[in-house]
């Protein structure tokens, strides 16, 4: 649960701090107990032990309930965040039930593999589907860098990412020989459209791809989203990441320079 509380006050903060030169991002509405809170507080109720459970986004149902309560101070479903919190008893019963573990029990779990290529692997090629019915061949773009990013409608961070990408990379890299290939995955082609129209509104229009069946998704990555994989001129992967904490982009943006001639 902290490492889940400390990712959700990351994501946060990221929406009400983050840099906004293309658009206003969107912001986390965070609900505690079903009532709007304050990451301030949600801190408060971590460091207490109060929090039971944490989910990112709503139902469409559930977000038109909280629209009807709380009306515009709601956006979109998968920038709701909620939180519910132990009783006192049940505070009680869960810091007796953690306590008589076996210090076995309490250690962390190793952490999930995530990435079936790694640095220095050869990329595998693929052809992408552009939401604009456009087709893209990893191969073709031998003698380009590609950055290659694995997303999806629901996803929060993945979305927060985007809206840092056109200034943070695309921007600078528009006289250079770069792609950018954003791959939804497993989703369709009207679903990711819905989306990438709404997005495309907000000044966020790039190389939208779809992945329906997983098939490249398979190939490259596992576990969480967002993912990037950088492939220099030669094919080969540079660096990877998953995620979008404070910093990531600015270390993809470090290692696109390394591979740009003249820098």
């Amino acid at each position: 649960m902290k490492k889940i509380l400390l990712f959700a006050l990351l994501i946060i903060a990221q929406s009400f701090y983050g840099q906004d030169k293309v658009v206003k991002k969107p912001e986390y509405v965070l609900l505690i107990n079903n009532e709007i809170s304050t990451k301030e507080k949600l801190e408060e109720y971590g460091a207490n032990g109060y929090v039971k459970s944490m989910n990112k986004g709503v139902s469409e149902k559930e977000r038109e309930e909280l629209v009807k309560k709380f009306g515009d101070k709601i956006g979109d479903k998968e920038f709701v965040i909620t939180v519910a919190l132990f009783t006192e008893e049940e505070k009680k019963e869960n810091e007796k039930r953690i306590n008589s573990q076996p210090i076995e029990a309490k250690k962390s779990v190793a952490q999930p593999e995530e990435y079936i290529l790694k640095v220095n692997d050869k990329a595998k090629d693929f052809t992408l589907k552009l939401v604009d019915g456009k087709e893209v061949k990893l191969s073709d773009l031998k003698g380009k860098i590609v950055l290659v990013n694995f997303w999806a409608t629901w996803c929060a961070p993945c979305l927060m990412e985007f809206y840092d990408i056109p200034s943070k990379i695309l921007e600078p890299n528009k006289a250079n020989d770069f792609v950018f290939l954003a791959i939804s995955k497993g989703e369709s082609q009207e679903k990711v459209m819905k989306k990438v129209e709404k997005l495309r509104k907000d000044g966020i229009d790039f190389n939208y791809g779809i992945d329906p069946n997983e098939k490249i998704w398979n190939e490259y990555g596992m576990n969480s989203i967002p993912k990037n994989f950088l492939i220099d001129q030669e094919g080969v992967i540079r660096f990877v990441a998953t995620g979008n904490a404070p910093g990531n982009l600015e270390n993809i943006v470090a290692e696109i320079n390394k591979l740009l001639p003249n820098k």
